[in-house]
């Protein structure tokens, strides 16, 4: 069982598909990271691909897909008003930008975790402008029928 939520934008934005999952932790622990990767249309053109990330503090694993070399965002993080908001019920979560090169990478703490939002390319970072509803997948009684694609390359393969 995950130990974080394992966050699903739904409704999903026009044309997107779920491309896969993963998660850090072991049997003992649990995961302590899940990871939901989706592809879709770029706002702009061309394709996107955009990994969500609910995460322990400390664990790294949204930080590595953003590119930063600390496992959480860094200093200076939420030092102005937020980029972006997405909505789980009826909490809102801002989300502020974290500079990082050839991708888009937004952070905010959802429900005592790291919430990462990582896009490919960097425009896809629009996507974000209109405010994803979040669910958690862990939550009982959904009935969700989710549209799969092919296996994100920006994954882990197994350990």
């Amino acid at each position: 069982m995950a130990a974080v939520p394992v966050w699903l934008p739904w409704p999903l934005p026009p044309g997107w598909l779920v491309t896969g999952f993963a998660g850090a932790g072991d049997e003992r622990t649990g995961a302590r990271a899940c990871v939901v990767a989706l592809s879709g249309p770029n706002p702009v053109g061309g394709p996107g691909d955009l990994l969500v990330v609910a995460e322990e503090p400390g664990i790294g694993l949204g930080a590595r897909f953003a590119g930063l070399d600390e496992p959480d965002p860094g200093p200076g993080f939420a030092a102005g008003l937020p980029d972006a908001t997405v909505r789980y019920g009826r909490h809102e979560f801002p989300l502020w930008h974290v500079q990082v090169p050839d991708r888009a990478a937004f952070v905010g703490e959802a429900m005592g975790n790291w919430l990462w939002a990582v896009l490919w390319p960097e425009t896809a970072g629009l996507l974000l402008v209109q405010r994803l509803s979040l669910r958690d997948l862990r939550d009982p009684g959904q009935e969700l029928d989710i549209p799969f694609g092919a296996l994100s390359p920006r994954l882990p393969g197994p350990v």
